[in-house]
């Protein structure tokens, strides 16, 4: 039996700079953590020569091609298994178009987990890259980079894409006191809306080949992803919340489906509670919603936030019994 474990992400600043309509023109980068939100994918021999996952629903099958799972079918085939396993996952939190990345980290555990059942070891970098294989180039899904890197590596980084389809992370070094600072202060709320992060993307990128000004407002973010950096390495945390707001209005014109008259609302209403900054996590248009205000301003924004922690180990082999 082996057991991978990986966590989910949430990204500040600069999102959508990691899509290649972008990247490979600019370049593009990132600031973002992962957090102590898991995905757990367990995969264990089978006693026959079929497969059997199980997720939202339960698939039982002789042959690779006959999983409708297309990520596990994927990997699969990218890693030339053709049967005799069982797949399981679990996730701590809701897991589909919430925007915290959760596609790219059960892509990453499964590669994971796999390659492990396989007896080889793979590097956290080396799984970032395949999962992008597999995600982008195998299963032509229109997203970015900066999901699997953030999973796979694990910690609070700035990411850069690079025009030659390098990714470098970089950790970002302040006192333990200013990281804990800023962990303090953030709020994570669930608008219990979900969307696809797919469709999303896919106009992002339209409007990003067809629209100048669009590129513009996404090089601002990008300037601002360099500019937190450094303050928060000068240890600096009093222009964090207006830099997450000042990104999260240049990242509405992007697309006009990023948000809508109830986000909008919350987001306004947050603002007059205390709140000085904050996003819609991922692609946007649903999921979590992401605050940045003074802790003693948090029981009059909301009284029951999603508790999390940054985390710094990104994924793992946390179980490992080989048959």
């Amino acid at each position: 039996m082996i057991i991978s474990r990986t966590p989910l992400r949430m990204s500040f600043v600069g999102g959508g700079s990691d899509l290649p309509e972008f990247y490979r023109e600019f370049g593009g980068a990132v600031l973002s953590t992962s957090i102590d939100k898991y995905i757990y994918v367990n995969v264990n021999h089978k006693f026959d020569q079929g497969i059997r996952v199980a997720y939202s629903k339960t698939e039982e099958v002789q042959h690779v091609a006959e999983l409708q799972h297309k990520l596990v079918r994927a990997c699969l085939n990218y890693l030339q298994i053709n049967g005799g396993l069982e797949i399981t996952t679990i996730a701590d939190i809701p897991s589909k178009g919430t925007g915290l990345g959760s596609s790219s980290s059960f892509t990453i555990a499964l590669l994971h987990a796999l390659n492990a059942f396989q007896g080889r070891y793979i590097t956290n970098e080396q799984l970032g890259i395949d999962s992008c294989k597999i995600e982008i180039d195998i299963c032509n899904e229109p997203i970015g980079k900066q999901d699997q890197f953030a999973a796979a590596i694990g910690g609070f980084n700035l990411l850069e894409f690079k025009s030659d389809e390098r990714v470098i992370a970089t950790p970002v070094i302040a006192h333990p006191d200013t990281i804990s600072h800023i962990e303090s202060n953030l709020l994570l709320l669930y608008t219990g809306i979900t969307r696809s992060a797919s469709e999303l993307l896919s106009k992002q990128s339209e409007g990003l080949r067809t629209n100048q000004q669009k590129k513009m407002n996404l090089k601002k973010m990008v300037d601002l992803v360099y500019l937190l950096y450094k303050e928060i390495q000068n240890n600096n945390t009093s222009a964090f919340g207006e830099i997450l707001h000042e990104n999260w209005q240049l990242k509405k014109s992007l697309e006009g489906n990023i948000s809508n008259a109830q986000i909008d609302t919350w987001y306004d209403t947050a603002r007059k509670s205390g709140a000085i900054g904050g996003k819609i996590l991922g692609a946007g248009a649903g999921g979590f919603l992401l605050l940045y205000a003074p802790k003693e301003k948090h029981p009059a924004i909301c009284l029951k936030p999603i508790k999390f922690s940054f985390e710094q180990e990104g994924s793992k082999i946390i179980y490992y019994k080989p048959n």
